[in-house]
């Protein structure tokens, strides 16, 4: 069992990265030359860090699956950034934001992590704005502001409802810079596969040339996971249908620990299910519930009647709609956390009052606001959203509420790491949402692009160097050793096996199997008794993959049906993961709800005594149950409190 050693500073907690950047180990411009790095993924934390790594001199090999650098999924990101800037002049602070992050994800995650996330934010801004992001500013030019769920002050900030994208184009501006200079290698469409070890080092991976199908060896001193997340689990969420786990998992089994894999998030704002053959949901940002009230009706008659398309949202007086969030939390009211949203509109539909068809929906309605500010304000905040909505719906939300419900969105868990992002492997970084550090059992919005660039930006470039400064004696890495050919064989055995088996099922038919299986047994409510049943029925499922998959085509060409076979392999094994950890965790904790611990009021209830850690799982080996290691959560700037949004 391998003994975790979080490496957290010493001293007080507003000190602790100052003190800890001052003792660290650096490494000289003349020998950052001598090192090589490898970074995995494009988006916000792999496009910053390796711009970032590559103007500090290092030599860089980045990758990414898709055909630029600037299609990874954090364009899709929306709403806006967190900063504690206090432009608004409403008391927020660096201690208010690592309060509110720490108090939203239900007091599951680290202090001294949190907070060094709240203390660099502010740096973020600033170099975003010298990249040229496009921010929204007030009348005065000053960069605006807006709310967001799980806080009471206005620290957001944001380019329209396109703030993922516009982050990414300033980040992948600072990495073509690096790749124009030279020491920034770019290998689009290309997929890890496998990690590579020498003498218990992360050395290397493997990786397939995506439009080829070649297999290609990498060496690098050092190598940085920055794939994402690992909600597509689920096959319905709110991620791009490229995104995966695969380069988390890989390492996981080749002895890189994962952390709370059970804690995802569902979004409350989402464009409802509305087709057996759906292959993604969309997502509505979180921004729309600065103006929009979210409500259901009061009578059911009213909401059959809505049903039937008797009646429109807009026919249904103001006395006969019920603002829950409103009415069950006057302090935030439409802007409470995630979970806590999701959790009160599931409520309402299981109890009779969904709005649409299959009963799975709830109103988000913007007549106040545009009564209050004009259309013209609200075009302005949010009309590439409405027009959105309105494309993929035909419904126009500036005439009749939007429709929406809870989906699978961000996933909190990932690859464990200590306070240099370092990994239980040597060498071995994981930064963003691969790693499992900074949200706890449920991230605010807002918070995703904010951990993503100060990952990237402020805070692996300075702990890398604490590592690679005893590496300088190390040479290139040599490809061609056996540990290399090793890693190449395994990989082209399992793709072998897999265009082998020639069955009867289709790699999306299983894994839609696999979604229904994590939606109904580990989603939005959990309980012993369907935590128990997912993974009895996803190791049967998992049999009949590797019995009866269909996978078309050859591996010497471009073949995505091979590379969702390939993930949703791994998809199967994370998923069991998923649901051990949910069945291990016996309390209620931000978006992991077991319906057994909850408040008379219907929240979710924790158990401090029993469950204050950070649930870390050891691979191993195939179909052998991984180590559970606990590592403690133990909080001296905050106290432990049932979490309250009502006043």
């Amino acid at each position: 069992m391998a003994k975790l050693d979080s490496k957290i500073p010493a001293g007080p907690l507003a000190e602790k990265w100052s003190k800890h950047k001052a003792d660290i180990k650096v490494v000289s411009p003349a020998n950052k030359r001598k090192l090589d790095i490898i970074v995995i993924g494009t988006g916000l934390g792999g496009a910053s860090a390796a711009a970032s790594l590559g103007d500090l001199g290092y030599y860089v090999k980045v990758f990414c699956i898709s055909d630029s650098p600037r299609r990874a999924h954090s364009i899709a990101a929306q709403g806006g950034i967190n900063a504690a800037k206090n432009y608004q002049n409403d008391n927020d602070s660096v201690f208010r934001l690592f309060y509110d992050t720490i108090k939203g994800g239900d007091y599951r995650a680290r202090e001294a992590n949190v907070y060094r996330l709240a203390e660099v934010s502010n740096s973020i801004i600033d170099q975003c704005v010298a990249q040229g992001v496009p921010f929204a500013r007030d009348y005065g030019g000053l960069l605006d502001n807006r709310s967001f769920g799980g806080a009471q002050v206005s620290r957001t900030f944001y380019a329209r409802g396109q703030t993922g994208q516009q982050l990414l184009l300033g980040a992948y501006a600072a990495l073509n810079r690096g790749i124009a200079r030279g020491n920034v290698k770019s290998y689009p469409r290309h997929e890890m596969l496998d990690l590579v070890m020498i003498d218990g080092k992360a050395r290397g991976i493997i990786a397939r040339n995506l439009i080829t199908g070649e297999i290609e060896r990498f060496g690098a001193h050092a190598v940085v996971i920055a794939s994402g997340g690992y909600g597509n689990v689920f096959f319905l969420s709110t991620n791009a249908m490229n995104s995966n786990g695969s380069a988390a998992w890989q390492c996981y089994k080749k002895g890189a620990d994962f952390a709370n894999p059970c804690f995802t998030q569902i979004h409350p704002t989402c464009i409802p299910v509305h087709g057996t053959q759906q292959s993604k949901l969309t997502l509505m940002s979180e921004s729309l519930r600065n103006d929009g009230r979210i409500w259901v009706p009061k009578k059911k008659e009213d909401v059959e009647a809505i049903r039937a398309k008797k009646k429109k949202a807009s026919d249904i007086p103001e006395e006969d709609r019920d603002y829950y969030l409103e009415r069950r939390y006057p302090a935030f009211g439409n802007l409470v956390p995630r979970d806590v949203a999701s959790r009160a509109a599931k409520e309402r539909c299981d109890a009779g009052f969904g709005v649409n068809e299959t009963g799975l929906a709830v109103f988000l309605d913007f007549k106040t606001a545009i009564a209050r500010l004009g259309k013209d304000v609200i075009k302005a905040r949010y009309g590439n959203l409405f027009q959105m909505y309105e494309k993929i719906t035909d419904v126009n939300p500036y005439d009749e509420p939007m429709m929406i419900y809870p989906a699978v969105h961000y996933t909190m868990g990932g690859i464990w790491v200590d306070y240099n992002l370092m990994t239980t492997i040597p060498g071995l970084y994981a930064i963003g949402e691969a790693n499992f550090s900074d949200h706890g059992a449920n991230r605010l919005g807002a918070s995703a692009l904010m951990q993503g660039l100060a990952d990237g930006y402020f805070v692996l470039p300075y702990t890398i160097g604490d590592y690679l400064s005893h590496e300088i004696q190390t040479p290139k890495i040599d490809t061609n050793r056996p540990e290399f050919a090793e890693a190449e064989k395994g990989v082209k055995e399992k793709i072998a096996k897999l265009l082998s088996i020639n069955g009867k099922e289709s790699v999306d038919d299983i894994h839609k199997k696999l979604g229904h299986i994590m939606w109904e047994n580990v989603g939005m409510a959990r309980t012993k008794e369907s935590l128990e049943k997912a993974i009895a029925e996803i190791q049967a499922l998992r049999k009949d993959f590797w019995k009866n998959v269909r996978v078309v085509g050859t591996d010497k060409d471009f073949n995505q049906e091979l590379e969702k076979a390939l993930r949703l392999a791994d998809f199967l094994e994370l998923g069991e993961l998923m649901a051990r950890d949910g069945l291990n965790r016996n309390e209620s904790c931000g978006g992991h709800f077991r319906t057994e611990y909850q408040t008379p009021e219907g929240e979710a209830l924790r158990d401090d005594e029993h469950f204050t850690y950070v649930a870390v799982w050891e691979y191993n080996g195939p179909d052998k149950e991984p180590t559970l290691i606990k590592e403690p959560l133990v909080f001296e700037a905050v106290h432990l409190a049932q979490r309250n949004y009502k006043d």
